[in-house]
């Protein structure tokens, strides 16, 4: 599997050898409620997540054609929770292990730790009260980073309009299933 950092070999559809830069639109699709929707950088939809009951405990990524990607689900842990991460692999989901595992980081409040499948530690740095944030990796590489979007003439589009942008060779499909845990941690998925 194509793991998250830049390393990682291209063997995705989900990965790309340049810079990608995608618009986040903090709102469902379908019923412009609780959700995200994905747009890449020709204006076409990647991902969307409609999240119908945020009360659940468990979200899906989907692609344009509502193919599940990945599976987010919480586990509450005493006072705080972690959010576990599945890709889905055909018909049936690789429950076993994790694609990814979020909790609270113990360095900074507000900070989040993210481990991988292959234990490879990286962070989700809040720099915004708001919803601004990177994922750097060990070395304090930006991996990704999400901020929000201006126009052309540099007037911001609201708080619900983001940009997303993915380094070269990191799977931006992890990428997005990360910043919609940070959404949820947030309310705001």
């Amino acid at each position: 599997m194509a793991r998250v950092f830049p390393q990682a070999a291209i063997s995705s559809p989900y990965m790309s050898t340049e810079r990608e830069t995608f618009t986040v639109w903090m709102k469902s699709l379908v019923y412009q409620t609780n959700g995200l929707t994905v747009y890449n950088s020709n204006g076409e939809i990647t991902y969307r997540v409609e999240n119908y009951d945020k009360s659940s405990n468990e979200v899906h990524i989907m692609d344009l054609h509502g193919n599940i990607l990945f599976t987010i689900r919480k586990k509450k842990l005493w006072l705080f929770g972690s959010w576990y991460v599945y890709r889905e692999c055909g018909s049936t989901q690789e429950e076993v292990k994790p694609s990814a595992r979020i909790k609270r980081s113990s360095i900074r409040d507000g900070d989040w730790e993210v481990r991988d499948e292959t234990n490879e530690v990286f962070w989700i740095l809040r720099f915004d009260p708001k919803f601004a944030f990177q994922i750097i990796d060990i070395n304090g590489d930006i991996i990704a980073q999400v901020k929000p979007k201006q126009s052309s003439n540099g007037v911001t589009l609201g708080e619900d309009v983001l940009t997303l942008e993915v380094k070269p060779r990191v799977d931006h499909s992890l990428v997005v299933a990360l910043v919609t845990v940070y959404g949820l941690i947030k309310g705001l998925v």
